[in-house]
C-alpha cells in the first residue's frame, strides 16, 4: 500500500489531541476502541484503523482491511475520510464533524435555516461567534454539515463543490 501508511497508536492519539484542543471533546484509544468521558463515541468507531495519506488526509477504515494484498494496488483513499491534519491543525470531513459534533464542547457554531441553506450552497458566511477559533463545526439542530475556519467574524466554506447542493 504505497499510496497510503497506516497510523499507529501514538500517531492517533496525536490526532485525539488536536481533536480535544480544537473542540474540548476528550477522547482516548482504549483497546481498538475509541471513547468519550461522557459516552462512548459509538460503535461506528470500534475495531477501525486509521490510515493517512500524502496530503496529510486521515481516513478510517475496517480492521479486516489487512486481510487484503494491497503491493499490486495503488490507492489514493480507502474507507471514510475523517480529517485532514496540517501544521499541527485539524480540519474535519463532512463525516468526520457528525462523528465528533455530538461531544464537542467549544468551536461550535449553531446555523439558522437560512444559514444552513446558504452553507449548503457553498457560500461563506457572515457570522459572530463568541469565543470561537479556528476551524469550528457547524450545526443546525441536532445535524453537522462540516467545518469552516472562522476568523473576523466570518467562516469560510470548505465544502467541495461535488458537495454542494445548488437549489434547496
Amino acid at each position: 500500500m504505497p499510496e497510503l501508511k497506516i497510523l499507529n497508536s501514538r500517531e492517533i492519539k496525536q490526532i485525539l489531541k488536536l481533536i480535544e484542543k480544537q473542540w474540548g471533546t476528550k477522547l482516548k484509544l482504549d483497546y481498538g476502541f475509541l471513547k468519550s468521558n461522557r459516552n462512548e463515541v459509538s460503535g461506528e468507531l470500534k475495531n477501525f484503523a486509521f490510515l493517512s495519506n500524502h496530503k496529510g488526509r486521515v481516513f478510517i477504515v475496517n480492521k479486516e482491511i489487512s486481510n487484503i494484498e494491497f503491493s499490486k494496488l495503488r490507492l489514493n483513499s480507502v474507507g471514510m475520510y475523517f480529517c485532514e491534519v496540517h501544521n499541527g491543525s485539524i480540519r474535519l470531513s463532512i463525516e468526520g464533524s457528525q462523528i465528533i459534533g455530538p461531544k464537542a464542547t467549544k468551536n461550535v457554531a449553531e446555523l439558522d435555516e437560512d444559514e444552513t441553506k446558504k452553507w449548503l450552497k457553498g457560500e461563506d458566511l457572515e457570522k459572530e461567534c463568541g469565543n470561537c477559533k479556528g476551524f469550528v463545526i457547524l450545526r443546525h439542530k441536532n445535524d453537522f454539515f462540516g467545518n469552516g475556519k472562522y476568523s473576523k467574524g466570518r467562516i469560510l466554506n470548505f465544502v467541495t463543490k461535488t458537495r454542494r447542493i445548488n437549489a434547496i
